[in-house]
């Protein structure tokens, strides 16, 4: 897809952002809870280097995909980037899928193996669904999903060999065991539907529950994972967040830094709800798409849906 189009598809459907100025790589500063904040990878606009999703190796590599490239790619520490695999176009174009008319690779996560999983949506029956890249062989799918829905968050229960899948645009939490088969609608509250373009959105499963995102609602949900896998009655822990994408962590009980998309920040989320900016596009950020932690290395990747300028990989330190 090309620069252009890709960019009039996303300005579309998503608010405005502000544009950003591109921060040349390895430039830094210092802002509030993080310090050394620094672009550490350009990526490639016009080739479809969006990056949408990203998964840290233990030794600093970001795996991450790439949403209009269908890609998946790898990031070393010193920001070199090499594809690993290119998801199959599908017929036509792909033209058809929901709510922003373009093929897209959105979650990725890694299991202790090395085995990588990835979801992919075409708005074909035949491709959408769940993937997996072992070394040295062809991506598989292993679970197909609804050509009429968006899979987009992916979050794994290594202790349960399961992984949990968001439908951005059917409003669904899909299940399905890191072997593949069929998925299970694990739950469709009302708290996860859209108000008009994507609902449900970024995922981890953290203290016996799966937290999801709602992108439209601005909303952070904590839904508990009960006997037998069942979903408890989803929590609201935030709200106030429209255009929040997916999160991480920090490793200090349930504190969160979040991406959010349009507005161009990261936020960072207490457990008791509170919300402070920690991040903005003075640092660099292109509409901001999901974040992951490695120790105390914060890891942000910016998209440039609308910014169409500078999609990037930054670096910081908490």
């Amino acid at each position: 897809m090309s620069k252009r189009s890709v960019n009039i598809t996303m300005s579309a459907v998503l608010a405005a952002a502000a544009l950003a100025v591109a921060v040349p790589a390895g430039a830094a500063t210092t802002r509030g809870p993080l310090k050394d904040v620094r672009i550490a990878a350009h990526f490639d606009l016009a080739a479809g280097q969006l990056p949408e999703n990203i998964t840290v190796l233990p030794e600093g590599t970001a795996q991450v995909t790439f949403a209009a490239g269908r890609q998946v790619a790898q990031v070393g520490p010193r920001g070199t980037t090499r594809v690993l695999a290119t998801l199959p176009a599908p017929a036509g174009g792909g033209t058809g899928t929901p709510a922003l008319g373009f093929p897209l690779t959105t979650g990725i996560v890694r299991t202790s193996d090395g085995t990588v999983y990835v979801l992919y949506a075409t708005g074909t029956a035949d491709l959408t669904g769940l993937w997996r890249l072992r070394p040295g062989r062809a991506p598989q799918r292993i679970a197909a999903l609804p050509a009429n829905g968006l899979p987009n968050g992916l979050a794994l229960d290594e202790h349960g060999d399961r992984l949990y899948i968001t439908d951005s645009v059917l409003g669904t939490v899909w299940t399905v065991p890191v072997a593949g088969g069929t998925p299970t609608a694990w739950s469709t509250a009302p708290e996860l539907a859209s108000t008009g373009f994507l609902g449900a959105n970024g995922a981890k499963v953290h203290r016996g529950a799966l937290w999801v995102t709602n992108l439209d609602r601005g909303t952070l949900l904590r839904i508990p994972i009960g006997p037998g896998n069942r979903a408890g009655t989803p929590q609201v822990k935030a709200s106030g967040m429209v255009g929040i994408d997916d999160f991480a962590f920090t490793g200090r009980g349930d504190e969160i830094l979040a991406a959010l998309d349009a507005p161009n920040t990261v936020v960072r989320i207490r457990p008791d709800g509170t919300v402070a900016t920690v991040l903005d596009a003075a640092d660099g950020l292109q509409n901001p798409t999901s974040i992951a932690l490695l120790g105390d290395e914060v890891y942000v990747l910016s998209a440039a849906y609308t910014t169409g300028t500078d999609p990037n990989l930054l670096r910081a330190r908490l």
